[in-house]
């Protein structure tokens, strides 16, 4: 069975659900899925300026309202369970949990606890973090000692 780390901010769609399931082919796969929301990730000002390189400025208006602190906690959550059980509709094993902080230390202790084969990273695009390589699959390269794949997600939750 194949291991792989799946580190997303945000609810899976069914897209990406096919995506990370169908990349490995037949072969059994077991997720571990770690979620960090989006509202904890970031600051607003970063978010706002990805939506408008992305020609999303209805989205960078509203970056305000994406929750944060003990709300978005309870968003992490319900995507999380949301995500896992779409993995497990799909035939595969998937456990997760919420990280808060310090996302790649998480990221590297998981790896290491589970022995993860890869690392996948699935997340909206990051322009100015990504540009300063700043993004988690930039930095997760230097730390977990396993491939890591970078994803877009395919359409939001």
């Amino acid at each position: 069975m194949f291991t792989s780390v799946l580190m997303i901010e945000k609810a899976l769609t069914s897209a990406d659900v096919d995506f990370v399931t169908t990349l490995h082919g037949d072969e059994g796969v077991s997720f571990h899925v770690l979620l960090q929301p989006r509202g904890d990730q970031a600051d607003r000002l970063l978010r706002a300026i990805d939506d408008v390189a992305l020609g999303e400025l209805d989205e960078a208006a509203r970056e305000r309202e994406v929750p944060e602190g003990e709300a978005a906690k309870d968003f992490g959550e319900r995507a999380l369970e949301v995500s896992l059980q779409a993995l497990r509709a799909a035939g595969h094993e998937a456990e997760g949990r919420l990280i808060e902080d310090h996302p790649l230390d998480a990221l590297k202790a998981l790896v290491e606890e589970i022995g993860a084969d890869e690392v996948i990273v699935l997340t909206d695009p990051h322009y100015v973090e990504e540009f300063f390589h700043r993004d988690w699959a930039s930095r997760a390269r230097h730390k977990v000692g396993v491939p890591v794949l970078k994803l877009f997600s395919h359409s939001k939750a």
